[in-house]
């Protein structure tokens, strides 16, 4: 995992597996899916305090993922995410999933996300100091 404190950009790796190849002999839209939310959990649980995982979770309120290539058996992938614009309650979180070797862009994606009282089951506003740590 790394973060890149200039761009506030985080990526990882993941690995092409065989469930997550459909019929067609690609990777299911679906796995896409489930890697922008891998990276996002994960860059939450690298950057935020353990008071501030303790506070809030994510909920989303969209996806929008536009697909350009496919990812292949055997590939594996770099997934990047930074986050842009946040309002009171939600956060423009945006996704990049690269082939890793060739850096080719397989996907990109536009998630909103709003924070969560663990409290109170409701939407958090979130304090300047997470939003420092996240917001561009």
């Amino acid at each position: 995992m790394a973060a890149d404190p200039l761009k506030q950009t985080f990526e990882i790796a993941a690995p092409v597996v065989p469930a997550d190849v459909d019929e067609l002999g690609h990777v299911n839209n679906t796995v896409y899916l489930r890697w922008v939310q891998e990276v996002a959990t994960a860059h939450w649980q690298a950057v935020a305090s353990a008071e501030s995982q303790a506070d809030i979770v994510w909920v989303v309120v969209r996806h929008e993922i536009d697909y350009k290539v496919p990812a292949l058996p055997g590939d594996e992938v770099l997934l990047r995410t930074w986050v842009g614009k946040a309002t009171r309650v939600t956060f423009e979180r945006h996704t990049q999933i690269l082939h890793a070797l060739r850096g080719q862009l397989l996907a990109q994606a536009r998630t909103l996300w709003c924070p969560i009282s663990t409290a109170t089951g409701k939407p958090h506003r979130v304090s300047p100091e997470v939003r420092a740590q996240f917001s561009t």
